[in-house]
């Protein structure tokens, strides 16, 4: 029988990203999420947001990417799967984690969007000037068939 692991989030950023390199020199970035769950108050049956919190781990370019370009506030959406880690803490006692390895990461809101809590919005991907087109913008005129379009 197949098993299934997959993941996919779309919230924001509770702190802005932490990036370090393993010995080998493999980037890695650590990415908090908060993901709201809509719930009804059992006591004053008023319906309200819980917030979930979710450990991400980004690897390679990716996580450079997600280093450079987010923010605390800033909504992304996360694809990937779910890793359990046990260790030993400093003191011996064992501790264990589930986190989410992220297999993609997209950036929901532009750079201003998302500073200071976000919002419920949420265009489409961030695309960093390096991967625009060249910085340059054509101005393209108005024509009276652009009102037409039924979308």
């Amino acid at each position: 029988m197949a098993t299934i692991n997959s993941v996919v989030l779309v919230g924001n950023l509770t702190k802005d990203p932490e990036l370090r390199h393993t010995p080998a020199g493999m980037p890695v970035c650590s990415l908090r999420l908060a993901v709201n769950t809509r719930r009804k108050d059992q006591a004053t049956g008023q319906w309200g947001e819980k917030p979930n919190y979710f450990d991400i781990t980004v690897w390679g370019q990716q996580g450079e990417n997600c280093a450079q370009y987010l923010a605390k506030g800033r909504r992304v959406g996360v694809q990937g799967r779910l890793e359990w880690r046990e260790w030993e803490a400093q003191d011996g006692s064992k501790r264990q984690a589930v986190e989410v390895v992220a297999d993609a990461v997209q950036f929901l809101d532009s750079r201003g969007d998302g500073e200071g809590g976000g919002g419920e919005g949420g265009g489409g991907s961030y695309l960093p000037p390096a991967e625009t087109t060249g910085g340059t913008t054509a101005d393209f005129p108005s024509s009276p068939a652009d009102d037409d379009i039924p979308f």
